[in-house]
């Protein structure tokens, strides 16, 4: 199993500072594997449940944008959310490339991972795998595009210690994490893990 390196060692995408140019559409079935600070998981990707979220989902794994990003929000049996990168500069950057809503095809299952929202067509960056059977998302328009199928225990394994974000539970704030990203998170909550790297996978 090979993977295609999504930046180059010496200088970041010029997508990260540029939405814009992340406007690849991705193929009918695609894989990504996610290095994290506990172990690999990998993700397979469905184009047709959800065709712009899986778009904006290769592109920012190609993009290298969910390279050293927190695994920020962790509530034990229901997700795992993530997707803020660590540079603030990136984060101002993406906060309003909003994608349109997909039709939920497919229901928020174990291990279905989808895009967290702030109401309708406002999916940019974030996401969350789902640890139980969430088919009460579906009807709040959360539309999965793809499912872990390898490293599930990797993702049921991440550390949860601090649950619910703050002023709701004892976790990170995300305004926080959006303006000051990985800073903040390394210094006050220092448990967290993080994706390492993320790339797409060649069979």
């Amino acid at each position: 199993m090979k993977t295609v390196e999504s930046t180059k060692p010496t200088s970041p995408h010029p997508a990260l500072l540029d939405p814009s140019l992340a406007k690849e559409t991705a193929p009918a079935k695609f894989k990504a594997k996610f290095e994290t600070t506990k172990g690999n998981f990998v993700v397979e990707v469905t184009r047709e449940w959800a065709p712009k979220g899986a778009d904006r989902f290769y592109n920012l794994v190609k993009i290298g944008y969910l390279n050293d990003i927190a695994f920020f929000r962790n509530i034990g049996g229901f997700m795992v959310q993530f997707g803020i990168n660590g540079d603030p500069k990136v984060n101002a950057k993406w906060q309003k490339a909003q994608i349109a809503d997909d039709k939920v095809a497919k229901s928020n299952q174990r291990g279905f991972i989808t895009f967290a929202t702030a109401g309708p067509n406002t999916r940019t960056t974030q996401l969350f795998i789902n640890f139980g059977q969430n088919g009460n998302l579906d009807g709040m328009g959360f539309s999965p595009f793809g499912q872990v199928v390898e490293g599930m225990e990797v993702v049921d394994s991440l550390h949860n210690g601090y649950g619910e974000g703050a002023p709701r539970g004892r976790g990170p704030r995300q305004d926080l994490v959006q303006d000051q990203g990985n800073e903040y998170l390394k210094k006050d909550f220092p448990q967290l893990d993080y994706v390492k790297k993320a790339t797409i996978v060649v069979e």
